[in-house]
């Protein structure tokens, strides 16, 4: 079983959640809810990989909050 760090959004003008895996070229979807959003999502990176191993781009380390005054 393989496990992969996904991104999620809302986009303002449409009000639909949208995710990506980092450095995973292709992984990336959208859906009305977040149900929805994770199923696609699984759908779109199992599809993916039937094509083999992918080649990261780029590895998910860690998200941090930033503030500012």
């Amino acid at each position: 079983m393989r496990n992969f760090t996904a991104i999620v959004e809302r986009c303002t003008e449409t009000g639909l959640f949208t995710g990506f895996t980092p450095g995973f070229p292709g992984a990336h979807t959208q859906g009305e809810t977040m149900d929805e959003l994770h199923q696609n999502l699984q759908e779109v990176i199992e599809m993916l990989l039937e094509d083999g191993e992918p080649v990261l781009e780029a590895e998910f380390i860690d998200t941090q909050n930033l503030y500012t005054d």
